[in-house]
């Protein structure tokens, strides 16, 4: 085996990270209940920004993080399955889809939408609906 730790030892970094400089919530803590009772969640969050050019050229980090990407794109797929998502894909598909097609609404939605719109004098945005 190789590899095996890396994972547990990269998500409890991405946890301290994110719970603990901002004192939020980690763990079994984010399930939103205590003693079954729903409370607010009190997430952190954690950004970093990384100069490439200080580690490598960014041409190179490009082709490099485009193999991973393909690599794992080309796993062996669990059965049922017809393809293996990155991070970000399906969220980039629906951008994809929506920006030409629009948001999808539901009819409850789109009702208090107009209810709100005759309420406040807005009418000149039911137009696109």
């Amino acid at each position: 085996d190789t590899g095996g730790y890396k994972g547990y030892g990269y998500a409890t970094v991405v946890e301290i990270l994110s719970s603990a400089l901002q004192q939020g919530a980690y763990l079994k803590m984010l399930t939103g209940l205590k003693e079954g009772k729903k409370v607010p969640y009190s997430l952190g969050h954690f950004f970093i920004a990384i100069d490439i050019n200080a580690f490598t050229d960014p041409d190179d980090f490009k082709r490099t993080t485009g193999n991973i990407l393909r690599d794992l794109r080309a796993s062996r797929k669990m059965p049922g399955q017809s393809r293996i998502f990155t991070a970000g894909e399906k969220e980039y598909d629906t951008w994809i889809k929506r920006k030409d097609i629009g948001v999808p609404f539901s009819e409850h939605l789109l009702r208090e939408y107009r209810e709100l719109c005759k309420q406040y004098d807005l009418e000149e945005f039911l137009k696109e609906f």
